[in-house]
C-alpha cells in the first residue's frame, strides 16, 4: 500500500467564517493554523497548500487569559543601530489595528517559508462584523462550542 500524496488537481479548498468575539487568541489562532495548513483533512500533505480560506470577523474583541493584555509585549526591530522596538498588547488592541494581534499569533503557528506564506495569504482578518467575501459563500465555523475552555466570560 501506498502513501497518499495530493495532487493540485485533487485540492477542494473550503471558505470558512469565523466570528472572534470573546474567544481566547491562542486557542482561536490554533484551530485557524490548523485550518490553513489543512491538517483536518483526511488528505492532508505536508508539501502542498491545501488548506482552507478562512475569514475572522470581530477580531478586535479577542480575550487575552490573565495579565497578557497589559503585560504582553511585541518586539520588532526597525533595522538601525538600537532600533528595537516594543508595543503592548493593549495597545494593539486599543489602536489602530486590533486584527493585527491574532494575525501575529496565527503567523507564528505556521511554518516559515515559502509555502507558510502561501498558507497565511490565505487568512483574512477584519476587527469588524463586515466583510467583503459574501460571495464566497463561507461556511460559518463555531469554535465557541468546539470547547468550553475557547471562550472567557
Amino acid at each position: 500500500m501506498t502513501t497518499y500524496t495530493a495532487k493540485p488537481a485533487d485540492i477542494e479548498k473550503k471558505w470558512v467564517l469565523i466570528d472572534a468575539e470573546g474567544l481566547v487568541v491562542g486557542r482561536l489562532a490554533t484551530v485557524i493554523a490548523m485550518r490553513l495548513r489543512g491538517k483536518h483533512k483526511a488528505t492532508y500533505t505536508p508539501h502542498m497548500d491545501d488548506g482552507d480560506n478562512v475569514i475572522v470577523i470581530n477580531a478586535d474583541k479577542v480575550v487575552l487569559t490573565g495579565r497578557k493584555y497589559t503585560d504582553k509585549t511585541y518586539y520588532w526591530h526597525t533595522g538601525y543601530i538600537g532600533g528595537i522596538k516594543e508595543r503592548k498588547a493593549r495597545q494593539i488592541l486599543e489602536g489602530r489595528f486590533p486584527e493585527r494581534v491574532l494575525e501575529k499569533a496565527v503567523e507564528r503557528m505556521i511554518p516559515e517559508g515559502p509555502l507558510g506564506r502561501r498558507q497565511l495569504s490565505n487568512l483574512r482578518v477584519y476587527a469588524g462584523a463586515e466583510h467583503p467575501h459574501a460571495a464566497q459563500q463561507p461556511e460559518v465555523l463555531d469554535v465557541k462550542s468546539m470547547n468550553k475552555m475557547n471562550t472567557r466570560p
